[in-house]
């Protein structure tokens, strides 16, 4: 049973979310403040954070620094009144996995936590130990963000490291350009942006020419 903290201080929404989330088989912990979510949201006591970003305390992007500060990999969907693009980008720089405004609906709410969990399982044909997804000479630490080629430690920003990660947990899966939008730069990315090709390009000279395929008119995937 998958076990998700909620930081929320509204209670009406605590209360919608925590009945929804149980009749799926989920269990649940409120915290209403800042400084609870951080303490919370270390080790391995929970699946998943539903961070508001109106918390006391700590602002929820106070709490998702600190959260990434520690190492924590935990998957974060942010939730919140907060609708603006800057917002929105700040957010997801600083690590959160995905970002949702209310008022929201449950099902699509409920539909990005089983994306999250999902992608959070290491993939068939991955080798992960402890924090470290392996596809053959590829290598990334999920804690300290570090990527290797064959052994040597490789340069990678933020967004390349997750764009990497993605199509680490997914190898010999064709990803296409909107699935990639999705779940690195948000649902609300311009989807005729050439920014994937961009990275792509970036990632291919990190990582090897041949690392990643492109599949004429489908999209990306990695080379096991």
């Amino acid at each position: 049973m998958n076990r998700i903290l909620i930081a929320e201080d509204n209670p009406h929404i605590v209360d919608f979310l925590k009945a929804g989330l149980k009749a799926h088989g989920f269990t649940t912990l409120v915290v209403e403040d800042g400084h609870q979510a951080v303490e919370l949201a270390r080790g391995d006591d929970f699946d998943l954070l539903i961070l508001d970003l109106g918390l006391p305390g700590k602002d929820g992007l106070e709490v998702l620094q600190a959260v990434r500060g520690q190492g924590e990999c935990l998957p974060i969907i942010v939730l919140t009144a907060r609708d603006g693009v800057d917002d929105t980008v700040t957010a997801l720089e600083g690590g959160a996995n995905d970002y949702m405004t209310k008022p929201f609906r449950f099902e699509e709410l409920l539909a990005r936590i089983k994306v999250q969990l999902r992608d959070r399982r290491p993939p068939a044909n991955a080798s992960p130990s402890g924090s470290r997804l392996e596809v053959g000479h590829l290598s990334l630490d999920l804690l300290t963000r570090q990527a290797w080629v064959e052994g040597r430690l490789v340069e990678l920003s933020a967004k390349e490291f997750v764009l990497a990660e993605v199509l680490l947990r997914h190898p010999m899966q064709v990803m296409s350009k909107e699935q990639l939008l999705n779940r690195v730069w948000g649902y609300d990315y311009d989807p005729g942006s050439n920014i994937i090709e961009v990275y792509i390009r970036h990632l291919r000279r990190k990582l090897g020419n041949d690392a990643i395929e492109t599949v004429r008119g489908m999209g990306y995937r990695l080379r096991s």
